[in-house]
């Protein structure tokens, strides 16, 4: 070794390694019990976590709050110590699109870069916030555009939280301190019926809706928020027991046969099994109805026959059938049922007792509508059997439309 490499290497052997900074915990999904386990655990006294959850809580999730040197009823050494170990990260907008019927559509970008799609549909009554629970989906129902991409991966609890912060920001919703007390909320209804299986991320989805439905937050309440389920047996039960929800149901079929393709999760649970689960949802009653969707395929599931045979299955459900027409996306294997098809399928189920109302489409000139919605945008234009070929995949069988399918009057 030469006398200069000598010189430098006790320097060289000393020097200390540097140790990444330790990453902070995202407080949006966390629940109370949650959020009061990670305060303890950066330094908070046991005796004052509760105090302090209730506060950081109201500052997040009521004033909508993202700067802890904000949230000025904390001493300025406990703003500095929650700025240390936490944040406040909602998911990222890329997109935002305007339907000329109100409707709007985020875009949203999560961690690891993926996206997932979100709707805001405003209505007279009420506003109406779609939101996804998975990027991409795994039931590959042959109806729903969103079928047509693999899941990538579950949502977070924060990530689903997240979806609805972001559309309060956009919608200017958060209260203003110091204002008035208004009670008009824009954002008065989620529905989980945007992309992925609720029930197939379970504790994400139920940890979330715990935050939403607080009441010192967001403060929707239970039967404000609507789950649809393409038929999860063994989770329907927990939905009502551990979320306290509405249950919908992603039906559109009366045969195994039909469903079998339409909704491929009725191999594993069929119709029977799907429908004593939901005879047997606790505390269904007639305030707290099953709704069951229904999009409306022309020459598929929309006969005469088609509605005689729900309204039979539905004995002993209160329920009620949201009828769609069927939302139409680039390389769709089906059409739309016609007009008076749909209204003559309403009457009959209507007539046996049940209220049926037709889904008004809406968004549909920003692919925003039910059963539209997926997250790779740039691929909309694309054929399933073009989506598929990519994946290495056979593209999913069609449904044969029945020959001679009359129109129903």
């Amino acid at each position: 070794m030469t006398d200069a490499a000598s010189a430098l290497a006790p320097d060289v052997r000393v020097l200390p390694r540097q140790r990444p900074e330790a990453a902070r915990i995202n407080i949006v999904g966390l629940t109370r019990s949650q959020l009061q386990a990670a305060l303890i655990a950066a330094g908070t006294p046991e005796k004052q976590a509760r105090m302090r959850v209730g506060q950081v809580w109201q500052w997040v999730y009521h004033w909508g709050l993202r700067d802890f040197a904000a949230m000025s009823n904390l001493a300025k050494d406990y703003r500095a110590l929650l700025a240390q170990h936490f944040e406040i990260v909602l998911p990222e907008v890329v997109t935002r699109q305007l339907s000329d019927d109100g409707t709007r559509k985020y875009l949203v970008r999560v961690a690891g870069g993926h996206e997932v799609e979100v709707v805001y549909i405003p209505e007279e009554d009420r506003g109406t916030l779609c939101i996804s629970s998975q990027v991409g989906c795994t039931l590959s129902c042959t109806f729903c555009h969103t079928g047509t991409q693999m899941l990538v991966r579950n949502l977070t609890a924060g990530e689903i939280v997240g979806q609805v912060m972001l559309a309060r920001d956009d919608l200017g919703e958060w209260p203003e301190r110091g204002a008035p007390k208004d009670e008009t909320r824009l954002i008065s209804n989620v529905v989980l019926m945007g992309m992925g299986e609720p029930l197939y991320n379970f504790e994400n989805v139920r940890d979330a809706m715990k935050v939403v439905m607080d009441n010192e937050g967001i403060a929707l309440g239970r039967r404000r928020i609507t789950l649809s389920t393409s038929g999860v047996v063994p989770e329907i039960a927990r939905t009502a027991t551990e979320i306290g929800c509405l249950l919908a149901v992603s039906f559109h079929a009366t045969t195994d046969e039909v469903r079998d393709t339409l909704v491929p999760i009725n191999r594993k649970w069929n119709i029977a099994t799907l429908l004593d689960a939901l005879r047997a949802y606790p505390g269904l009653s007639n305030s707290e109805r099953i709704t069951f969707e229904y999009v409306m395929l022309e020459g598929v599931n929309d006969s005469k026959e088609d509605a005689y045979r729900l309204v039979a299955l539905l004995q002993g459900i209160p329920a009620k059938v949201n009828l769609i027409p069927f939302n139409e996306w680039p390389g769709a294997p089906f059409k739309r049922s016609s007009g008076n098809r749909i209204h003559a399928f309403a009457d009959i189920i209507h007539n046996a007792g049940y209220a049926s109302p037709i889904r008004t489409p809406r968004g549909e000139d920003i692919m925003a509508a039910c059963g539209q919605l997926k997250s790779a945008t740039e691929r909309g234009r694309r054929s399933r059997a073009e989506i598929a070929a990519e994946a290495g995949q056979e593209p999913p069988p069609r449904v044969a439309r029945r020959p001679d399918a009359p129109d129903l009057h």
